[in-house]
């Protein structure tokens, strides 16, 4: 029965189709997770407290809005399902609310900088919250095998290193000289960004189909039971902290890029960002094949330390050798973007064996609610740790301590960062023979569920 269950063909036209929602969204957060930061604290000289308090009430809301749309979602029953819906509708306002968020008036307050970033902030978040949260909870659903997954997930990696690429081309193209106030070329350049990124999101919609037994069979749990299960699973809690240090260091690799090319290394940012990226696609191409040989965690385990190393060499060694650090860094980051989703496809199944309910979205929303706040902490800590070193707002030229300190936070912070994350999943209990069981077990569930499906 399980090979049976178990065999769902893929074309490549799937897989493509599949990465390309993540395109459409990696696009977008690109650009936002790049250039969010310098432009509020050097293009708009917006002061370092209020980039940190938004980032604060940021992450609040960031606590809640994921497990509520994760609930939301495992309980929404409709002909399309519970997570394309959600995908399809929601991505035309990802695109409007991203736009809206750099159209600051130029020369405003203060305070008034400061509103317009927390309050087009919190509603652009809320809407890519929702995207990604039911585009990962989609994932499990396609098969019931890792390594199905997995190549549904290195596609998604894949398109996702794609539109990261763009995230930071497009700003180092359309953004203006430091001190300039010509913002038009940037906002046109947003525009763009916005309507590619909710096309591609949109088109993937109309690719795939949700599995009715989850829909028709599974009677949802109630808000008291879902979060009992799901703070139960031990394999949960440990990815999720795991998953906060991946979060905070590659939003600092990200955030900080731009410092780092015009403060220390005074080059385009593109050839370091070519140095990342192609250490993580070096990265995501090997990913499978150790987890093949290894297994999932252990898999993400080699990436993050082999990666950890040289980054926590990074500040001190010469400058020539950033490049170097920077791309095994790349290979490092590979391991959390394509295993993640796969670990909690494991976790999925092992819950769904003792609550009876597919609940994907609630770990993924709950995970977020937990791990998000990690870009909070880099968003804010940055701007701190530059202000305590001596950064000059407008200034090209910075003291030795200032670039020591950029090379602070994309190098050691990030590196000490992974090395928490491989600890810490020493401790994953799904893995060996155990893991066999839940496979097992899950596809014999789903047995049942297609065949009362058929009775109904």
């Amino acid at each position: 029965m399980s090979e049976k269950i178990s065999t769902r063909i893929y074309t490549l036209k799937d897989k493509l189709i599949w990465g390309l929602a993540n395109f459409g969204t990696s696009i977008i957060q690109g650009v936002f997770a790049t250039t969010t930061v310098i432009f509020y604290h050097v293009y708009l000289e917006l002061d370092p407290f209020y980039i940190g308090l938004a980032a604060t009430i940021y992450a609040i809301w960031n606590a809640l809005n994921d497990p509520i749309f994760g609930y939301i979602s495992d309980r929404t029953r409709t002909k399309l399902g519970r997570r394309i819906p959600f995908m399809r509708f929601t991505a035309p306002f990802l695109a409007i609310t991203f736009v809206i968020f750099w159209l600051v008036p130029i020369d405003s307050p203060q305070l008034s900088i400061f509103l317009w970033m927390l309050i087009m902030m919190a509603l652009y978040d809320t809407c890519y919250t929702i995207i990604g949260l039911v585009y990962s909870a989609l994932l499990p659903e396609l098969s019931e095998e890792d390594h199905v997954r997995g190549q549904f997930q290195q596609f998604s990696s894949l398109f996702y290193l794609i539109g990261v690429v763009f995230g930071f081309f497009i700003p180092e193209i359309v953004r203006p000289e430091v001190g300039s106030t010509n913002l038009v070329p940037f906002y046109i350049g947003m525009v763009i960004v916005g309507i590619i990124g909710a096309a591609c999101i949109v088109i993937t919609t109309y690719r795939f189909k949700e599995r009715p037994e989850f829909t028709v069979v599974d009677k949802p749990l109630g808000i008291k039971a879902s979060i009992k299960y799901t703070f139960k699973s031990k394999a949960f809690l440990i990815v999720t902290a795991a998953n906060f240090m991946s979060i905070f260091f590659q939003q600092m690799l990200l955030s900080y890029m731009f410092y780092l090319a015009d403060y220390v290394m005074q080059v385009t940012t593109l050839i370091l960002l070519a140095a990342l990226i192609l250490g993580l696609i070096a990265g995501v191409f090997i990913t499978n094949f150790l987890s093949a040989k290894f297994g999932v965690v252990q898999a993400n385990q080699i990436h993050l330390g082999f990666g950890a190393i040289f980054l926590l060499l990074l500040p001190f060694l010469p400058e020539f050798l950033i490049y170097l650090c920077l791309f095994v860094g790349g290979i490092g980051l590979a391991g959390p973007l394509v295993l993640t989703n796969v670990l909690y496809g494991q976790i999925a199944d092992e819950d769904e064996i003792k609550s009876g309910v597919r609940r994907e979205a609630a770990f993924f929303g709950t995970n977020a609610m937990l791990t998000k706040p990690a870009q909070s902490v880099a968003m804010a800590a940055g701007p701190a740790m530059l202000a305590f070193a001596g950064f000059l707002t407008g200034s090209i030229t910075q003291s030795t301590s200032v670039q020591f300190m950029i090379k602070i936070i994309i190098g050691l912070l990030p590196g000490i960062a992974m090395i928490i994350g491989v600890v810490i999943l020493l401790f994953y209990p799904l893995k060996g023979d155990y893991l066999k069981e839940v496979q097992v077990k899950v596809l014999e569930m789903h047995g049942v569920k297609q065949s009362k499906l058929k009775n109904i």
